[in-house]
């Protein structure tokens, strides 16, 4: 996973870099607001580390400048600073921050923040029209299906199914439901349609096809574990 670091001084910045590498994570560095926003404009990154005390655009205004733009919006930010201050944190995760480092810190603490945030936010994409659950990569705007990032050809209502599945992932979604998001009836079509076409998602999707769970008597989920049973 890549962690983008934006800090102004260089030793703190190598530090990071040096104990999130040792971690196993992919890390690189920008010195200033600015520098960081266009670099998430062309490259993708999992958690950005944000020191607030940046030169001309600040950490805050970073902050409020990712969660106003709809493809940086989902990207967790850890906050990094020397200011302690009660307000500072609270206007920090008023803005959408999702944790606050205070310096000086361990490398050590900061490494298991990490780890914790990105745990929260494990099978949720940096980009809200992109969607993922383990192999499965689903691109919605561009109605684009990949699993172990090979293309799957899907029907347009198996892909508005696997859409509605996906979005909501963990969560049940009872036949009926199902019938009403994807197919925009109640009665017409019977319940037995989801099930036929659940039974070819899943041949479609190959191993990945696991990952649609079925829960007896009641629907269907997306679930994020390997072991998922049918």
């Amino acid at each position: 996973m890549k962690i983008l670091v934006v800090e102004d001084d260089t030793r703190i910045a190598r530090l990071i870099c040096y104990n999130l590498e040792k971690a196993g994570y992919v890390c690189h560095c920008e010195g200033t607001g600015e520098d960081a926003l266009r670099y998430m404009d062309s490259e993708s990154v999992d958690l950005v580390l944000l020191d607030i005390m940046l030169p001309r655009m600040d950490g805050l205004e970073v902050c409020r400048a990712m969660k106003q733009d709809k493809h940086l919006t989902a990207i967790p930010v850890i906050m990094l600073t020397a200011k302690g201050e009660e307000v500072d944190r609270i206007v920090g995760f008023e803005l959408g921050a999702d944790d606050y480092v205070v310096k000086p810190f361990s490398p050590r603490e900061l490494v298991l923040r990490v780890k914790a945030v990105l745990k929260r936010g494990k099978g949720i994409s940096t980009r809200p029209d992109i969607l993922e659950v383990g192999d499965l990569k689903l691109d919605v705007d561009r109605c684009r299906v990949l699993v172990k990032n090979k293309d799957v050809k899907l029907t347009p209502m198996e892909l508005k199914l696997l859409t509605v599945l996906m979005k909501k992932k963990g969560r049940v979604q009872p036949r009926e439901r199902l019938l009403e998001e994807v197919w925009n009836v109640s009665q017409e079509v019977t319940t037995r349609t989801v099930d036929t076409h659940i039974k070819r998602l899943r041949q479609k999707l190959g191993e990945a096809g696991r990952l649609i769970e079925t829960v007896r008597g009641y629907g269907y989920r997306i679930h994020d574990e390997e072991d998922a049973c049918d």
